[in-house]
This record gives structure tokens, C-alpha cells and sequence, in this order.
């Protein structure tokens, strides 16, 4: 009979019982249950803004656009065009209507005036401060039923899951939300794009 696919086979296993049963989550089926929890997590997490933007007209696109560069206030779009991993053309579908709309302000480079800056306007705060109440209590709760140990588990099985490129473009965003910021301090060396459409958005 053939071995069964499994990400560590059981003979693999230290011989130690106890050693064994701490390595059982890395069967194939725990694995699976893995997948499982992270479609249902992120599925209950996101539905509560999801129906705050339906009444706009608005979907998770644009959720991610107001998430980030609130986070990162002054964030350039060739930034952002990395985290999100989509390209120019992609972005400016959500961005310029939002920009129309009053909700992300954009304005040029200190140094280079092509450049694109962006920033939330106070509508825009106004509802991401409305979608982020509406996870907000979700992530209190499951912290405060997990515990301390738990969640710094979590935090270090959800880096474990990001490659290089986003881990290093995640701790670019701890820097810059860092207490005492006054400046702009994201930088994560965005990726190159594929070239956009639209003169708000010619210049990363």
C-alpha cells in the first residue's frame, strides 16, 4: 500500500511519545484543518466591513486601500502598489474614484514632484476608523479567550506564513506606526509595476 501524502510521515516522528504527539500538527490532515481555520477566521473577520461597504458600493479593494495608508500616512503609491501586489492599472480602478470621492488625498514628493504621496482625508479616516471598530472587538475577544501565549503563537505562525518580501514589507509598517513617528518612515523597496493608466498615478 502506498504511503499516504503527508507532510511528515508518522516513521519520521521521534521516538519519544511525548516528542511525537507535540509534532502531530504536522500531519497532512492538521495541516488541512490549518486551511480550514484560516478560511473561517478571515471570513467571520471580515464580514462586518464587508457590509459597511456594500452600502457604499464598496468592497475589501477599497478596505485595503484606507487600511494601509492609514497605517502608513504619507505612503507612496508605488508602496502600496507593492504591499497590495497588484499593478498600477489594478489600483487606480479603486484609488481614483476614492480620491474623487474625498476619501485618500494625494499630493507630490518633497523631493521629486512627480511622485504620488497619499493620505487619508477626514472622511476617510472617519470610515476606516468605522471598519476598524468593526473588527476591533472580533480581535479583542479571540485575544482575550486565547490568552498572552497564545496570541504571540499566532503572531509567530502568521510571520512563518509571509515570504521575505512581505515580512520585510510588514515590519517596515511596525517602523513607521512606531510611537514618537513624525515623518513618513515606510519603505519596503516596492517590486516595479506593470505601467498604469491615468496621470494621478504616473509616478511611484
Amino acid at each position: 500500500m502506498p504511503d499516504r501524502p503527508e507532510a511528515i510521515k508518522m516513521a519520521e516522528l521521534p521516538r519519544s511519545g511525548g516528542a511525537a504527539r507535540n509534532l502531530l500538527f504536522l500531519r497532512e490532515e492538521e495541516l488541512r484543518l490549518a486551511q480550514d481555520l484560516l478560511y473561517f477566521g478571515y471570513r467571520d473577520f471580515t464580514a462586518g466591513p464587508d457590509r459597511i461597504l456594500s452600502t457604499m458600493e464598496m468592497g475589501r479593494a477599497h478596505h485595503r486601500v484606507l487600511h494601509f495608508v492609514g497605517r502608513a500616512p504619507g505612503i507612496k503609491v508605488g508602496e502600496l502598489l507593492a504591499i497590495l501586489d497588484i499593478t498600477k492599472q489594478s489600483l487606480g480602478r479603486v484609488l481614483q474614484p476614492m480620491i474623487e470621492q474625498g476619501y485618500v488625498r494625494q499630493s507630490p514628493g518633497l523631493k521629486d514632484k512627480r511622485q504620488r504621496l497619499l493620505t487619508l482625508t477626514d472622511q476617510g479616516e472617519t470610515l476606516e476608523r468605522r471598519l476598524f471598530a468593526a473588527q476591533r472587538e472580533w480581535v479583542l475577544r479571540a485575544y482575550r479567550e486565547a490568552g498572552p501565549q497564545a496570541v504571540e503563537g499566532f503572531r509567530q505562525v502568521m510571520r512563518g506564513l509571509m515570504g521575505a518580501e512581505a515580512r520585510a514589507q510588514f515590519e517596515a509598517l511596525e517602523r513607521s506606526a512606531a510611537p514618537g513617528r513624525t515623518t513618513p518612515a515606510f519603505s519596503p523597496n516596492p517590486a516595479p509595476r506593470a505601467a498604469g493608466t491615468g496621470d494621478d498615478i504616473r509616478r511611484s
